[in-house]
């Protein structure tokens, strides 16, 4: 399976993802990849009736993401991955999927959470992963457009006093 991107954004597919990163990508599939998601019948059935049309679209926890990139038969696909959560992404790589960069998209603000760039909020578990990216050598990039030149993380949480 080949990697086209990997995005945290936790609305996961929508218009921007639907119209404009699927293109930009060049994936053939999408990949929302989210434990609490995969459980949610609703949520789940809502996110694979917006698939672009000539795509196809799974909604799996991360673990079956980690075993459905190792198996052979999934080599055609050209994978759009995303997570709602750094967290997942950490576990993603452990699990194996080796990704060299990850986009913060968009991550809602929650109580107790920093706003960091015009879309995402973090609060300290996600600083961590964050963090736990970086030092595995990922890179983690802001951007919540794909016109839009990528943002310095590790700058966005230093500027709010997170690191």
């Amino acid at each position: 399976m080949e990697i086209a991107f990997c995005r945290i954004d936790d609305r996961l597919i929508h218009g921007q993802v639907a119209t404009v990163w699927s293109k930009v990508t060049g994936c053939n599939r999408i990949m929302c990849c989210s434990d609490e998601v995969a459980k949610d019948t609703l949520r789940k059935k809502l996110l694979l009736q917006v698939v672009p049309p000539g795509l196809k679209g799974y909604v799996v926890p991360v673990e079956k993401a980690c075993e459905a990139y190792k198996n052979p038969k999934y080599a055609p696909f050209k994978t759009l991955f995303l997570f709602t959560k750094p967290r997942d992404v950490v576990r993603a790589i452990k699990g194996g999927i080796p990704f060299k960069s990850v986009n913060l998209g968009g991550m809602c603000y929650k109580e107790g959470d920093t706003l960091i760039s015009q879309a995402v909020a973090v609060g300290p578990d996600d600083v961590k992963a964050i963090l736990e990216l970086l030092d595995m050598g990922v890179e983690v990039e802001i951007r919540k457009l794909a016109s839009e030149p990528k943002g310095d993380v590790m700058a966005a949480l230093k500027a709010k006093g997170l690191v």
